[in-house]
């Protein structure tokens, strides 16, 4: 059995890497001074970056190189923000040279996630550059994808914790003495804790170098601690530790308390204790990630918190229960109904908190389909709905089986009453096997007694069992040896009274296929936790969209060849506008021939148009400066946008054609 999730867990590991690994992070460049790819006409001062939400920059978080690749500016970064504007920028020195300079930027966003870029501007007019920026992004990489991978596991790892934990408390008491209940979930703190610890040390270059060796340096190791993330993570250690504390209550003086009634004070206390320490354990994430930043941060971290307490009921528990069917033959009717509801009240509590983190998050219809973040939410909704329908088929497997229970507590014989579940009356276990551990089976001897019809000396048998043990063995290696096939033969029928209850069967299968589709919904949620959301991104597309209509601060220069069709007839028209944006511009038209010499045209006419606001042709009157050189002192464009010029060329009096060429004009 251990095969199946160990498969499933490396495949959701492997999507939850794949779909992590195009995700962007919360925090985004929106705007710099200069801007990418401006042309001044002398130094700036300062360049300034501004992002969508806070970030956290190094001393070297902006480096401004010259064409050389030499450092161009002081090296002191300078916090500009103010209010909801969230901008940084650095000094440059004195007496820089004209070309192209290089801005490279790396920060942390606000959710914990590394973020950077580079873009260009030129002083004077542009040039060649020597500078090579790295090709690996902060993040990616062989860390990159060990942090997704230590992520997933710790989410999946606080899950069966946690889960596992509120599914004995809260539904099977029992179960604290079941030891694979019991291994479950020690292997989920196990795996919670390792990959902290994990997630910890490589924290460093995660968001730094991207070198796996930077892991066991000491002094980034110091530097992670004293940011918000490593504050996160050292408590989500700490925690850890009290975890283990209470499943070690958990599983010894709870598991061996005498009965229901007894030791109130232990179950409250457990109860209470372990509450906290879950809610304590999913603040750090809150704390850390998506619900820290963005729209009403103080409403959303402590839904974050009962969000992530829900899945942990709902996905955890349900694990527990995959292993208490599949590994334990007497586990309660009773048992499984309160885990349905359980699993009800967790259901509610996650759509409430979930509607409102996915507006939160997305804002908008068109960032739930058109952003990487809406899609992954659409796909984490249609797992959910899957989970849902599979839940509802188990809910009806559930209410088979108990059926016979309620059908065994209306008897009156001694069949009847050997059918109900041993933690009280009318509660049968599951599978028709109630009694407590220990006690046998309809039809099976108790340990120690020969089964019946089996033979009673050494070489007897007992319905093809193999040979049963009397009481004069005095051989204590074949004692044992004869024990364990007693043991063995106990067990093979509890499975097989097991296995014969369909209803039982029914509700195995319903529930494997929910654990599976819970493996596959972990790694898309770990994808979201690293990916932009739909409200940023949509911001930041918005952002771009100005940049991209918006021309740098140079003229725009377009060069269209022309042919009359005429002898004589073919040549380049060159426009240059000056400044190149919206308002009052300065035209210059010049007409080449095709030695390259200016030429004289009999007639030449200049129109621009804006298409998508129905604005034009605009006809701009040109006066002739020289030859082949027209001019018009006040080209006026009203509005940004792309506009299409079009040049229309007369070489004699029936030779003419015209050109149309569309510019972006800020």
């Amino acid at each position: 059995m251990w095969r199946l999730p160990a498969l499933l867990l490396l495949v959701a590991g492997l999507l939850g890497t794949a779909l992590s690994g195009t995700a962007a992070a919360h925090s985004a460049l929106t705007g710099s001074d200069p801007a990418d790819g401006a042309v001044v006409a002398t130094a700036p001062q300062r360049v300034t970056l501004t992002f969508s939400e806070q970030v956290a920059l190094g001393d070297d978080g902006i480096r401004v190189l010259e064409p050389s690749g030499e450092r161009a500016d002081s090296g002191e970064l300078h916090d500009l923000c103010s209010g909801p504007v969230v901008q940084y920028g650095v000094d440059l020195r004195d007496g820089l040279p004209d070309g192209t300079y290089t801005v490279a930027w790396q920060a942390v966003s606000a959710d914990s996630h590394p973020i950077s870029g580079a873009f260009t501007f030129s002083i004077g007019k542009p040039s060649a550059t020597k500078v090579v920026l790295p090709r690996q992004e902060p993040g990616g990489g062989l860390v990159g994808q060990l942090y997704d991978i230590g992520r997933y596991v710790s989410y999946a790892g606080f899950t069966v914790l946690a889960g596992g934990c509120a599914f004995v408390m809260a539904c099977w008491p029992r179960g604290a003495s079941v030891r694979p209940v019991r291994r479950l979930v020690a292997y989920g703190w196990v795996a919670f804790t390792a990959a902290t610890l994990a997630l910890l040390m490589l924290r460093g270059p995660y968001t730094g170098s991207g070198r796996l060796g930077d892991a066991f340096d000491l002094g980034v190791l110091r530097g992670v601690l004293d940011t918000r993330t490593g504050a996160a993570l050292t408590s989500r250690l700490l925690l850890a530790g009290v975890a283990a504390l209470f499943v070690a209550a958990l599983f010894g003086p709870y598991a061996r308390r005498e009965g229901p009634g007894d030791r109130r004070d232990l179950v409250y206390g457990l109860a209470v204790g372990g509450t906290v320490v879950a809610a304590g354990i999913a603040g750090t994430w809150a704390l850390s990630e998506h619900a820290s930043t963005g729209v009403q941060p103080a409403l959303a971290m402590p839904l974050d918190v009962l969000h992530l307490l829900a899945v942990a009921a709902w996905l955890g528990g349900l694990a527990a229960l995959a292993v208490a069917l599949y590994r334990e033959p007497s586990i309660e009717r009773a048992a499984v109904g309160r885990f349905s509801r359980l699993a009800f009240g967790a259901v509610a509590v996650l759509a409430a908190t979930g509607l409102y983190q996915s507006w939160r998050q997305v804002g908008s219809w068109s960032a739930l389909t058109g952003t990487a973040y809406g899609r992954l939410l659409l796909l984490k909704l249609g797992l959910v709905a899957v989970l849902l329908g599979v839940g509802w088929v188990s809910r009806g497997w559930t209410r088979r089986l108990a059926e016979p229970a309620r059908d065994a507590s209306r008897g009156a014989d001694g069949e009847s009453r050997a059918e109900e579940g041993g933690s009280g009356p009318g509660s049968g276990a599951v599978g028709g096997a109630g009694a407590a551990p220990g006690a046998a089976e309809p039809g099976e001897a108790k340990p120690g007694e020969a089964e019946p019809g089996e033979g009673t000396g050494p070489s007897g048998t007992g319905s093809g069992a193999g040979p049963v043990p009397d009481a004069g063995v005095a051989d204590p290696v074949r004692a044992a040896q004869l024990a364990r096939q007693r043991a063995a033969v106990a067990v093979a029928r509890r499975r097989r009274v097991r296995d014969a209850d369909p209803a039982r069967a029914g509700l195995r299968r319903s529930v494997l296929a929910e654990t599976a589709v819970v493996v596959v919904l972990l790694a898309v949620t770990t994808a979201l936790t690293t990916t932009e959301p739909g409200r940023t991104q949509e911001l930041v597309d918005r952002a771009q969209a100005v940049g991209a209509t918006a021309v740098p601060d140079r003229p725009v220069d377009v060069t269209l060849p022309f042919d009359t069709g005429g002898p004589d007839g073919t040549g380049t028209v060159r426009l240059t506008l000056d400044p190149g944006r919206s308002g009052a511009n300065a035209l210059r038209v010049d007409v080449d021939g095709t030695d390259g010499r200016a030429r004289d045209v009999a007639e030449l006419k200049v129109s621009f148009t804006l298409d998508e606001r129905e604005i034009g042709p605009l006809a701009i009157a040109l006066d002739k400066d020289a030859p082949g050189r027209w001019t018009a002192r006040s080209a006026r464009l009203p509005l940004p946008g792309d506009w299409r010029i079009r040049v229309t060329v007369r070489t004699s009096d029936i030779d003419q054609t015209t050109i149309v060429k569309n510019v972006k004009i800020g």
